[in-house]
């Protein structure tokens, strides 16, 4: 593809990323609550997640999506019910102790399961995959070469702010010290992950 393209995606792709969601809040909560070493295990289950939605867009499933609205409620649903669950979840978290420097027993597969299906709780990524990757796919040029070129992209822009986020997580963890000030953050992220469920689901494939 030619490079005056690919810079226009990775610029558009770099704004998006940046955007706070559900993914980024994600890994901005498990760094604070595990510390940013363990949350590596959280941004491999989300970036799973990414690429399974990117390879299924490219496949084809974001067309059968559109065309299937009744499918795409399902994912929908569960999606919602997901992300509302995280809101409870983060609204109900106990308190106490210092948030800087936190350990946690919580195993790296947990997180990575955590992980993964909070990143797959939104089917909009798929819809949105297949809506973007044709506006620089250029027909007379080899598909594949550059689908690959339009994921492997995505997947460095995603990396380099999932690294963001849980940095920021870590320097956030130290203000939180005080118990009251990690209740307020718990319940301002709960509400923050039930308003992305129900951004979810006004959503329409």
């Amino acid at each position: 593809m030619s490079l005056h393209l690919w810079w226009l995606y990775v610029t558009a792709v770099f704004l998006i990323s940046a955007t706070p969601g559900p993914n980024m809040l994600h890994v901005m909560t498990q760094s604070i609550a595990h510390g940013p070493r363990k949350a590596t295990a959280t941004m491999a289950g989300l970036m799973s997640a990414v690429l399974l939605c990117l390879i299924a867009s490219a496949l084809g499933l974001g067309a059968l999506l559109k065309a299937s609205p009744r499918l795409f409620d399902v994912l929908r649903y569960a999606g919602v019910a997901y992300l509302l669950w995280l809101g409870i979840k983060a609204w109900r978290a106990p308190v106490g102790g210092s948030a800087a420097g936190a350990t946690s027993t919580r195993s790296a597969k947990a997180l990575y399961g955590a992980g993964l299906l909070t990143g797959l709780a939104n089917p909009k990524l798929i819809i949105f995959a297949a809506a973007l990757f044709p506006q620089f796919i250029d027909l007379n040029r080899p598909f594949w070469l550059q689908l690959s070129i339009l994921i492997a992209s995505f997947v460095v822009i995603e990396s380099f702010w999932y690294g963001v986020y849980a940095l920021g997580g870590l320097r956030l963890a130290r203000w939180l010290a005080p118990a009251n000030r990690q209740t307020l953050f718990n319940r301002g992220t709960g509400l923050m992950f039930i308003g992305f469920g129900g951004a979810l689901l006004g959503a329409r494939a």
